[in-house]
This record gives C-alpha cells, sequence and structure tokens, in this order.
C-alpha cells in the first residue's frame, strides 16, 4: 500500500502539469485563432478601402454628369442608382454639405473667402464631396470657405490660410490650405 501512495500522488502531479500545459496550449491557440479573424477582418477593410478609393473618380464623373442641364439618360440613371446602392452596402458615405461649419480633419479648403461679418469659417460650395467607410475617411471634402478675414496671418483662431493677402476672393493654393498655426 505505501507502494502505491507514492505512485498515485506523482501520476496527480504529472496529471495536473499535462493538464497545465494542455490549457497553455489551448489557450495560445484561442489567441492565434483570434489574431487570425482580427487580421482577415483588417485585410478585408483595407481592400474594400482600396477598391472604393479606386472608384472615387467614378463617382465623381457621374456627379459631374448630374451637373450638366441634360438629362441624364434612363439607362445611364439605372447604372448609376445600381452603383450607388451597391457602394452604399459596402459602407461608403458622402458627405459635405453647404453650411457645415468647416473641419480641417474632413474638409479640405480649396478656397477662402472672406466676409467681415463672419464669426468663423463655414462651407460655402461644395466642389467635390468627401467620403469616408465607417469612421476612416477616404477622401476629405473639396469646399469653398468663407470667414472672418485673417487677424495678423491666422484665421478663426489659429487656422493659418497659405497665400491669403487679406480681401475678396483668394485663391489658397490646394490641400494645405488652411494649416493649424504655431
Amino acid at each position: 500500500m505505501d507502494r502505491i501512495q507514492p505512485q498515485s500522488t506523482e501520476l496527480r502531479r504529472l496529471l495536473g502539469e499535462r493538464t497545465a500545459d494542455l490549457q497553455r496550449v489551448k489557450a495560445e491557440y484561442d489567441n492565434y485563432r483570434k489574431q487570425v479573424r482580427r487580421d482577415r477582418m483588417a485585410v478585408r477593410e483595407i481592400a474594400t478601402e482600396n477598391v472604393l478609393r479606386a472608384l472615387l473618380p467614378v463617382l465623381d464623373a457621374v456627379e459631374a454628369a448630374r451637373r450638366q442641364e441634360e438629362a441624364m439618360p434612363p439607362g445611364l440613371r439605372a447604372v448609376v442608382d445600381v452603383l450607388e446602392t451597391q457602394l452604399g452596402s459596402l459602407g461608403l458615405a458622402a458627405f459635405g454639405a453647404e453650411g457645415e461649419p468647416f473641419d480641417p480633419m474632413c474638409h479640405e479648403a480649396v478656397t477662402h473667402v472672406v466676409a467681415a461679418d463672419a464669426e468663423c469659417l463655414i462651407c460655402t460650395e461644395i466642389l467635390a464631396p468627401g467620403y469616408r467607410v465607417g469612421d476612416r475617411l477616404l477622401r476629405p471634402a473639396r469646399v469653398t470657405v468663407t470667414g472672418p478675414p485673417a487677424a495678423r496671418g491666422t484665421v478663426d483662431g489659429g487656422w493659418t490660410g497659405a497665400g491669403h493677402t487679406g480681401g475678396g476672393r483668394v485663391d489658397s493654393g490646394g490641400p494645405a490650405a488652411l494649416r493649424r498655426g504655431p
């Protein structure tokens, strides 16, 4: 009997070690599966964003066709409707509306119009809509902003206008139009 007891204790110890090893391996495998799932989702999101970004010129061409005075032919209108529906189902959302406050995180000020009575920068014309997928920005909205005159090189409390001369309509020079001042 004395002989059975030590073996039983040794077997229990070995069983405990193997059980702990198995639990550790299982936890590592579960973590690996979760990581692979996250990686696959990230790759899918990046691929979707790349495809949607590549289709933005098509949406710009559609928008240009809408702006023309002639009515869009019914066949083209149907293609546009299907395209917009499918892109929407992938999460693509257009943004940018006249009258919105200017937000340099999602708007690109192409032109700045000075208005002495303005208190802040407002998007007064949408030159090209912006697009996002979920919370991710694909392209900022290109806008004309109207706002107060520059106060010693700044506009709206610290936003500087590149090429701003202080009066009338000023072409601000593209994407770096309004940058955060020092």
